[in-house]
């Protein structure tokens, strides 16, 4: 799986700007495949509406909006936080009106997005932000807007890429959305059969997704014990805590006031819980 060695790091290195900047200045892109990835191509292809909002975080080289714009797709949003391929993309593409190309944080992005697509953005994230990413795909996406595209199905000693397990995709996207499939890819390219899911999730719409910062647990014990504790709360339907236990993911029928959160967990007094803004 030579292609999935890009760049092997302790998880504890900041994957910020910089870093991602010196992977293309290094030209240390082993996750790039040179072209669209067959999976993503298959499900473009199905997409009927060729004027529907997408957005493509991560973008990186971008060979999906590439395709898109090929076959048409006129309102195309890509970002990326490295300044080279935006800068390779913004040249690429500069007569081309169907095309927004962002230099920025994915995190801090606004907008509403009709689908989003997800190739090797995911994998590319500390496992500690994967709450916070399911807060911004459900805040980004339309009321009946799509997330798709590709997650791994295996895990690595180091990363990125960060791997992971189609159970605990489930937990962690459980109630924020609806599955509509989450599967093997039958068609990825041949160093990484096997080892992709494609899945497609349909933005929940009827709930509400908030993330807190959190303070005090120091271990997987307390974790689950406050876990426990949130999901008794009324009308509660997921509670996803981050690995380093600092942000918890909480869905919910309708907005939990912060002072009801704090006073379940005040049974100790160093616990603390704080929400953060869109």
């Amino acid at each position: 799986m030579s292609d999935l060695k890009c760049c092997v790091v302790s998880c504890d290195k900041p994957l910020d700007a910089a870093y991602w900047e010196a992977q293309y200045e290094t030209k240390t892109t082993g996750w790039d495949l040179g072209k669209v990835s067959p999976p993503i191509q298959t499900y473009v292809d199905t997409v009927a509406d060729k004027n529907c909002s997408i957005l493509i975080p991560g973008c990186g080289n971008s060979y999906e909006v590439e395709y898109l714009l090929e076959h048409g797709f006129t309102n195309n949003t890509v970002i990326d936080i490295a300044p080279t391929p935006v800068a390779v993309l913004k040249e690429k593409f500069k007569k081309n009106p169907n095309i927004q190309i962002v230099l920025g944080d994915f995190f801090e992005h606004q907008g509403k997005y009709d689908l989003i697509l997800e190739q090797t953005f995911f994998c590319a994230l500390p496992p500690t932000m994967r709450q916070k990413y399911v807060w911004k795909m459900h805040q980004l996406l339309a009321d009946e807007g799509i997330l798709a595209g590709l997650l791994f199905n295996k895990t690595f000693e180091s990363g990125p890429p960060f791997g992971g397990s189609k159970e605990e995709y489930e937990k962690l996207f459980k109630d924020a959305f609806h599955y509509i499939k989450m599967e093997v890819s039958p068609n990825s390219i041949a160093p990484r059969a096997n080892t992709e899911l494609f899945f497609e999730l349909k933005k929940n719409n009827q709930v509400v997704v908030n993330l807190y910062e959190f303070e005090g647990i120091t271990c997987s014990g307390c974790m689950e014990t406050i876990t426990e504790k949130l999901l008794a709360i009324d009308r509660v339907s997921n509670v996803s805590m981050s690995s380093n236990f600092a942000e918890v993911l909480i869905v919910s029928k309708n907005e939990i006031a912060i002072e009801a959160l704090q006073q379940v967990i005040s049974y100790d007094e160093k616990y603390q819980i704080k929400k953060i803004k869109n």
